[in-house]
């Protein structure tokens, strides 16, 4: 029996060649990818929700693995539909997401494991929604470091990308490259499972459900059409031109300046310089230059183009029609948007991205900013984060965490602000979330205080501290917890350098590639012996959502809460008899 590591490897060689991939259904007969599957899904949050048949990973095994094998190899694997919830949209609207069962969230992972170790080499570059080692800021960064000079952004958003996805598109692009009947039809089966919303069965008849394992790899798949049309086509149709034309008003003036300078002549030589300046040194509208840029999210894509308005409203037609005509997908019109670079900010992934101009600006003798890129924090971005703690416009206390000790207090509050500050790590105006800081910090201390019934500043006084960073001392807030014989517990809000850093990188947690070495869950798994009795018959595991919703359970704690309390594990290994006694006893 092949490793994980050996057949995904296998299947990457041959995507990297463009090679077709054939037999690709026996794959799902290796155990190994599903303990690697299972290592990859068991931590999240979602793995304890159970779906319509109410499955959840607990009670998982080896002879669980063993069934769905057997289902599959004899082709009686079923899909069962995904149990549909709503979550709340910052528009005001809401989004589906469906909550599939344990056991096709464990075969749509092998799934995703197979396609994404096949597709990923051949993807596009200018793609990096849902990829290992890429997101947000590596998009953000692409158009920071190559766009300079941009005269266009052309936004694109493409409408209910994943609800719309077409199943015979999606199969016909599939089966482009995979020639296998039975993995095919288990792809398409998939797609077509259905959803039980309020307990009445949808048929899915396009689109691939948000929530689903497999979705994101899919939708790349999917949308990697557009990318090489936009690359193949779009783009060397519109980019011509090794570079602009020089200016002759600005090698005009610049002679002059310096025949003023030769002969002494300083008022002249001024002006002619502060003139130069203004001007710009090659031929803006230089017909014989195109330049054209793309990069996509999900399905939310940026072009941009230097060139004349009406070539970029050609343009922005392009993709529009081939998405309508070959996919079957339609880009959202009042997202859909042409921004002049210079004089507007377009819109993408959080960011405001602008082109800068300044004639004043000379570093080293040259227009340093001219043409350069500039991230942005929105405005609107910052009075939104800054309403969740307002109240009558002045900062308010959080009473629905009045219960929980200090610590956890300090621990969300620094969470929350952590996370906002990190991701505009990358903005040039970052210092503007110094009033988010202040707020947030504001409505923590009057929590802290509402709690115990004192001043804010007595608060302050408290729980104020300093920490080194790499650009010097910052004041935050820090609680610290003295544990006899081990490390102290440290939780802090604020501390972070509101200063720009240009190499800030955040990447998709949920599809970062993880080293395919065993998890250590794994090999308690594997190693088939019980936690709490030694037995090593009937093997499975027991998951628990959070360790805090033991540690607040009565006392004193039956042997098994003991156990993982002290091991500090939401996971143990137990045998049939000890599995029972655990459920029956919660």
């Amino acid at each position: 029996m092949q490793s994980a590591e050996t057949v995904l490897g296998v299947l990457r060689e041959r995507g990297r060649r463009g090679l077709p991939c054939e037999e690709l259904y026996r794959q799902l007969f290796n155990p190994q990818l599903y303990l690697l599957a299972y290592g990859r899904l068991y931590s999240n949050q979602g793995a304890m929700t159970p779906g319509v048949t109410g499955e959840t990973v607990d009670g998982m095994s080896l002879d669980k693995i063993g069934r769905v094998i057997d289902a599959l190899r004899h082709e009686r694997f079923r899909w069962s539909p995904a149990r549909r919830v709503y979550i709340p949209k910052k528009n005001g609207k809401r989004r589906p997401l469906g909550l599939p069962s344990w056991s096709d969230k464990l075969v749509a992972e092998v799934v995703r494991l197979l396609l994404e170790a096949y597709y990923e080499p051949a993807f596009s570059d200018a793609s990096h929604g849902f990829r290992p080692g890429r997101g947000c800021h590596t998009a953000l960064r692409k158009i920071a470091d190559t766009w300079q000079g941009t005269t266009w952004f052309i936004e694109g958003d493409i409408a209910d990308c994943f609800g719309s996805l077409d199943h015979d598109v999606m199969m016909t692009t599939l089966a482009a490259k995979i020639h296998d009947g039975r993995f095919l039809r288990l792809v398409r089966h998939m797609l077509s499972a259905g959803y039980l919303e309020d307990w009445i069965h949808h048929a899915t008849l396009s689109g691939s459900p948000q929530g689903g394992v497999a979705s994101p790899i899919l939708s790349n798949i999917y949308l990697d059409r557009l990318d090489s049309f936009i690359e193949n086509v779009l783009i060397p149709e519109y980019t011509r031109g090794h570079s602009r034309r020089p200016s002759r008003e600005y090698h005009r003036t610049y002679y002059a300046m310096r025949r003023a300078r030769e002969r002494g002549d300083d008022a002249t030589f001024r002006k002619l310089r502060q003139r130069l300046r203004s001007l710009p040194s090659s031929d803006p509208r230089d017909p014989g230059y195109r330049r054209l840029r793309y990069v996509r999210y999900a399905d939310d894509t940026l072009l941009g183009f230097i060139g004349p308005r009406a070539e970029a409203e050609e343009i922005k037609k392009r993709p529009a029609r081939f998405l309508h005509e070959d996919l079957k997908l339609e880009l959202s019109p009042d997202k859909t948007l042409i921004t002049h670079a210079r004089s507007q900010a377009a819109r993408f992934l959080g960011y405001e991205i602008t082109v800068q101009h300044s004639s004043t600006k000379v570093t080293n003798g040259r227009r340093s900013v001219n043409g350069v890129i500039r991230l942005r924090v929105p405005i609107a971005v910052i009075n939104a984060n800054c309403s969740r703690y307002l109240k009558r416009g002045k900062p308010a206390h959080r009473s629905d965490l009045f219960s929980a000790p200090d610590r956890d207090i300090v621990r969300i509050y620094g969470a929350e602000y952590r996370g906002i500050v990190q991701y505009y790590l990358l903005a040039s105006d970052v210092f503007r979330l110094s009033r988010l800081r202040w707020v947030m910090e504001t409505s923590l201390l009057k929590t802290l205080a509402g709690k115990h019934r004192t001043r804010v500043a007595a608060m302050a006084r408290k729980y104020q501290s300093k920490v080194d960073t790499p650009v010097g001392p910052r004041r935050c807030l820090q609680v610290t917890t003295e544990r006899p014989g081990r490390k102290a517990l440290v939780v802090r809000f604020g501390g972070i350098p509101l200063r720009r850093q240009r190499t800030a990188l955040i990447v998709d947690k949920t599809t970062a590639r993880a080293a395919l070495r065993r998890r250590e869950l794994i090999s308690r798994l594997l190693a088939g012996r019980c936690e709490i009795c030694g037995a090593t018959d009937g093997i499975t595991v027991h998951h628990v959502r959070s360790l805090t919703d033991l540690s607040t359970r009565r006392q004193p704690h039956p042997a098994w809460m003991t156990v993982m309390l002290r091991k500090r594990r939401k996971s143990l290994v137990t045998c049939q008899s000890c599995h029972a006694t655990i459920h029956a006893d919660r």
